[in-house]
C-alpha cells in the first residue's frame, strides 16, 4: 500500500483529535475551551479531506462532518458566552 500526502493528512487530522482528547482528560486543555474546539474542528477537517480526496468512506465522513459541525457551534457558543459575559461587566 503506497500512502499518498492526503492519507498523512488524515493521519494527522486523527493525532489531533486523539491528543485534544488526551489533553482534556489529563487536564492540561478545557474541554469547552477554544484549544480544545479548534483541534478538533481542525482534525476532523483534516481526516475529511483525506476520505474526499483518497478512499471515500460514508460513515467516517459522517462522523468526522458531525465532529467538526460541533466543533464550530462550541467554538461559537463560546464566544457569545464570552462576548454576553463582557458587555455585563
Amino acid at each position: 500500500m503506497t500512502l499518498q500526502w492526503f492519507d498523512y493528512v488524515g493521519f494527522a487530522g486523527a493525532a489531533l483529535i486523539v491528543l485534544a482528547y488526551f489533553l482534556v482528560q489529563s487536564g492540561r486543555l478545557r474541554g469547552d475551551g477554544l484549544g480544545n474546539q479548534l483541534c478538533n474542528a481542525l482534525g476532523a477537517l483534516a481526516v475529511i479531506v483525506s476520505l474526499v480526496l483518497g478512499t471515500f468512506n460514508w460513515p467516517a465522513f459522517a462522523l468526522e462532518l458531525a465532529w467538526f459541525t460541533i466543533s464550530v457551534y462550541g467554538m461559537a457558543s463560546g464566544a457569545r458566552r464570552k462576548r454576553r459575559a463582557h458587555l455585563f461587566r
